[in-house]
């Protein structure tokens, strides 16, 4: 698997080149770090390690050690990496030092959101505290939360680009916002411990990604599109295909998360995601296109009277004070997306 992004990982390598001395001898903690932006965290920490003779380590928290093991051995197996199996809520940490600390570990499914929204708020604020704490008691100097864009809540229509400085927020009387509400209770434990014990915490929010890894038959519409595309059928929209997103490529997403542990500002948070925007029909037809796919059905007609809604990010504040700039166009990611799970040109 790995050789397949060898091109993507010598350009994190190459782009951030000033950063990777300050993890020289580093010590990680990472939670989450079995899932689809965990992943390409520990794709580009073996290939730094590999090829700059970092020293580094990590111990990674992980549900499924043996599915892991499966998806992906070259990591799971690579000797500076060991697996800790275990649960966010309730798993035992070993006592030891740690230089940095990184939280991703959440269940990201719209199905638990919607059947079991307290356990969804429990595993994000319950997972952050104990993460933290661990942090506080390994003496590290950094902790990085994977926060999310939907902390902003629904974006206003009037609105093309939400902003960190937009103050929006869920709807706290929506069981349905029991994930965005969790990320925000998790955002100010980062805050609150930063004040409280000196640890810096860098808050990053993601938003929509594609790229290697990225499943495609859960709830991500572009990993849907991209799979249909490929076995020739037709690319199903079950809406009226109207809301705006933007996708932002794996290599850049990983390099991103890098730069803001390393150079963001403490508790300051950062948007993570692309900033160019489209509509689910225009991405449909992209990846048709693309793909050489067979077609797109839209389930639904768009309501002239409805405003389309959005979830794209400015990514100003990356761009002008960490120099964080989007290399990979979209339509590079889908062909790289493709490839990686099999796809071929001439198919």
């Amino acid at each position: 698997m790995q050789n397949k992004l060898a091109e993507d990982l010598n350009s994190i390598l190459d782009r951030g080149g000033e950063l990777w001395p300050d993890l020289k001898d580093a010590r990680f903690f990472i939670t989450g770090g079995t899932g689809f932006i965990g992943t390409w965290l520990l794709e580009s920490f073996v290939w730094l390690n590999d090829h700059l003779d970092l020293n580094m380590s990590a111990l990674i928290l992980t549900r499924d050690a043996d599915a892991f093991g499966k998806k992906a051995p070259h990591l799971a197996h690579h000797p500076s990496i060991e697996l800790l199996q275990g649960d966010i809520r309730t798993f035992i940490c070993p006592e030891k030092e740690f230089s940095f600390v990184i939280h991703g570990a959440t269940d990201a499914s719209a199905q638990l959101n919607a059947e079991n929204p307290i356990l969804m708020f429990d595993t994000i604020v319950e997972g952050t505290r104990r993460a933290l704490n661990i942090a506080v008691r390994s003496n590290a100097k950094k902790f990085l939360l994977l926060s999310s864009g939907a902390v902003y809540g629904e974006q206003p229509p009037h609105i093309s680009h939400i902003s960190e400085s937009d103050i929006n927020g869920p709807n706290c009387s929506s069981a349905e916002s029991a994930y965005a509400e969790g990320k925000r209770a998790a955002e100010m434990l980062c805050t609150l411990y930063s004040k409280q014990h000196g640890i810096e915490t860098m808050l990053a929010r993601c938003f929509a990604f594609v790229g290697p890894y990225l499943p495609l038959d859960r709830h991500f519409a572009i990993g849907n599109f991209i799979r249909d595309a490929m076995a020739k059928n037709t690319i199903s929209i079950s809406g009226d295909g109207t809301p705006y997103r933007s996708y932002l490529y794996a290599a850049d997403l990983t390099l991103w998360l890098w730069t803001v542990l390393l150079r963001g500002q403490v508790t300051r948070p950062y948007n993570i995601g692309s900033s160019q925007a489209l509509s689910i029909i225009e991405l449909a037809t992209l990846v048709n296109t693309t793909l050489s796919g067979k077609g797109i059905y839209i389930k639904q007609q768009p309501q002239s009277v409805n405003i389309p809604k959005r979830y794209v990010p400015s990514a100003k504040r990356a761009e002008t004070e960490l120099g964080l700039t989007q290399t990979t166009t979209l339509e590079q990611a889908i062909i790289k997306t493709a490839h990686w799970y099999g796809w071929e040109q001439s198919s």
